[in-house]
């Protein structure tokens, strides 16, 4: 793409320039875990990310700004853009590291970057602490957005720099300009991140466990430093430990910054987080007495499942405390529900979004009022107790919609894909859908059928999934319509 063809890329490209100077530099903490358990030997495989990083800015950077406004499809695929290239970059150190194929590389780095948490590395345990990190650091950043952490950093705020932010899927505005909504954000999850490691260090468990696993909840990521993940512990002490960790990352950050500088508390008030809190509740109920009457497990053990499980669905973390795939097909049918819907807007969780359900009610009952109601009445929409003008509703709604329909659409369209392209892998069609739900909900709960055996047809496919599912599809979608020409280049 020549930038000067271009003028509303040129007109973006030191900001995204920006972007990768400050990923390849957060990129250089993995060599000090390198050089601190003295894995000298993956010093130049993981330095190959920052170097990536700093080379594609250096080359952003020097392109000439173009003062002018980028239209939002621009910003849209840029945003697109750059978590691609993010995971082509991330992918190095493993291919470098520990020879894994760039596909699985690939694989790899995206589901780190979109805190997605499927993996095709077989023997976590034989993985270096280095890449382990890597690994933990890229859910980290990639669950507040790599966008909104670099923002954080920077100290030029702009139009540009809020369509950057809004294109990644980000709505919530904290304080008036972007960047300091992406401070207050950076902070936030900071402090969330250590209070994290101090919950879980209760339990008994190493310093090293409890910072990845701290880091990978807060970010509902769902990466663990052990091939048995959280059932690697047989701790249940640490299971109810993280349950509130994950459920801080998936309420909105509004609530913590609302709570911090104007000392109001709404974990209660917030729509979103009662919606999110009485979906657990339902969850944990309905779940425990499928354990207990459809699959005989003791009541207690079935309430601490339940409520670890449920939790991990909704807030789409991904860690698992047992196999659901040994309970009855209608309870694991209700977590692939919980998944799809995700956390709340403003959060690190992924799936539909909890706004979005809540819009979804409110609408239902507009159109059934409007429906018995005589056509001379005017109708108001309410949204969150407050009037909004009907134009205004009918565009929300509409837009609304669109993504619900676009993520279903593409659950339904990459499961019969994938059932073409590996048909003899063993796997029934729920199976599949499970997984696709958990990929474009950036979950990571698995049946097996995301593994290193899978076609490279069929991994690829699982990128481009979970790619989509972490930006809300539309920013992919404005990129490949973007390379093909569709979307014209305005000019003046």
């Amino acid at each position: 793409m020549h930038m000067a063809r271009f003028p509303n890329v040129s007109a973006i490209a030191p900001d995204l320039g920006r972007i990768f100077l400050f990923m390849g530099m957060v990129s250089l903490l993995p060599l000090l875990i390198g050089l601190f358990y003295r894995e000298f030997a993956l010093i130049l495989p993981m330095a190959s990310a920052p170097l990536a990083f700093i080379t594609v800015a250096s080359f952003l950077l020097r392109v000439p700004r173009i003062e002018r406004e980028p239209p939002l499809s621009i910003a849209l695929a840029s945003v697109a853009m750059v978590w691609i290239v993010a995971s082509f970059a991330g992918a190095l150190p493993f291919t470098l590291g520990i020879g894994m194929p760039y596909t699985d590389a690939v694989f790899e780095a995206m589901s780190g970057w979109t805190s997605t948490g499927l993996s095709l590395i077989a023997d976590v345990d034989a993985v270096p602490r280095t890449l382990l990190f890597w690994r933990s650091l890229s859910q980290w950043m990639g669950g507040i957005g790599i966008v909104a952490f670099s923002m954080a950093l920077a100290s030029r705020s702009s139009m540009t720099s809020f369509r950057l932010y809004r294109s990644e899927g980000r709505s919530e505005t904290l304080m008036p300009g972007v960047v300091a909504t992406a401070h207050q954000m950076w902070r936030i999850y900071v402090v969330l991140t250590l209070a994290g490691v101090g919950l879980v260090l209760l339990s008994g468990i190493p310093l090293w466990d409890a910072i990845n696993i701290s880091m990978t909840a807060i970010a509902t990521g769902g990466f663990s430093v052990h091939t048995g993940g959280i059932m690697y512990y047989r701790n249940p002490l640490l299971e109810m430990l993280i349950v509130p960790i994950m459920i801080a990352g998936a309420l909105p950050f509004k609530i913590y910054y609302l709570m911090y500088y104007r000392k109001e508390t709404r974990f209660y008030t917030d729509p979103q987080a009662r919606l999110l809190f009485l979906l657990i509740t339902a969850g944990v109920v309905l779940v425990t007495l499928d354990l207990v009457f459809l699959t005989q497990v003791p009541l207690l053990v079935a309430v601490r499942e339940s409520l670890f499980m449920v939790t991990s669905a909704i807030t789409c973390t991904g860690f698992n405390n047992a196999n659901p795939f040994a309970w009855s097909s209608v309870t694991v049918l209700f977590l692939s529900l919980l998944m799809l819907i995700g956390g709340s807007s403003g959060s690190t969780a992924g799936g539909i979004k909890l706004s979005r359900v809540n819009l979804g009610i409110e609408t239902l009952g507009w159109w059934f009022n409007r429906l018995y109601t005589g056509s001379r009445v005017l109708i108001p929409f309410r949204h969150e107790g407050k009037g909004v003008r009907i134009a205004v509703a009918e565009y929300e709604v509409s837009k609304n919609m669109l993504v619900i329909m676009l993520f279903v659409l593409t659950v339904f369209a990459g499961s019969i894909l994938l059932l073409h392209l590996d048909p003899g892998a063993g796997f029934d069609s729920g199976d599949v859908i499970f997984d696709v739900v958990s990929a474009i909900s950036n979950v990571g709960l698995s049946t097996g059928y995301v593994n290193p055996e899978m076609s490279v047809a069929g991994k690829w496919l699982f990128v481009l999934i979970m790619w989509a599912g972490r930006l809300e599809i539309l920013p992919v979608i404005a990129l490949a319509l973007s390379l093909s020409g569709r979307f014209s280049q305005k000019r003046g």
